[in-house]
């Protein structure tokens, strides 16, 4: 699975040919995006996920996981450790063999990635 945030701030799974079987895909996409929602942003009250924070997600035939996420500045005091955060949640999903977070600014995030549950929590309407 590949996985594209459109620019509304709805993500769009792009699915394309592999040899996990359609069910355990299903399960470990359910997996992953719970993952992800359980990573905040320790000053803002919403998940990297419905921020849009998550740019693309590749589960591999081997099950090991590629993310490229972004932060909502560069300057982010937690820009460090966030990846680390992602990496040991998603890790942690069962049938996960592994995952790596690259972090990338292009293209720049902005307020339309955010789901309308991240508008609702930041009261941003």
């Amino acid at each position: 699975m590949t996985e594209t945030p459109a620019a509304s701030g709805v993500h769009s799974p792009q699915v394309s040919a592999s040899t996990i079987p359609p069910e355990e895909l299903d399960r470990l996409t359910d997996g992953i995006v719970a993952a992800l929602k359980s990573v905040y942003d320790p000053e803002i009250p919403a998940d990297i996920y419905e921020l849009g924070l998550i740019y693309r997600v590749d589960i591999a035939d081997d099950r090991t996981v590629a993310i490229d996420m972004t932060l909502t500045a560069p300057g982010c005091p937690v820009a460090g450790e966030m990846p680390g955060w992602v990496e040991n949640a998603v890790s942690a999903v069962p049938g996960v063999a592994g995952c790596s977070v690259t972090m990338v600014f292009d293209p720049p995030w902005d307020q339309s990635r955010m789901s309308d549950e991240a508008r609702i929590a930041l009261d941003m309407w």
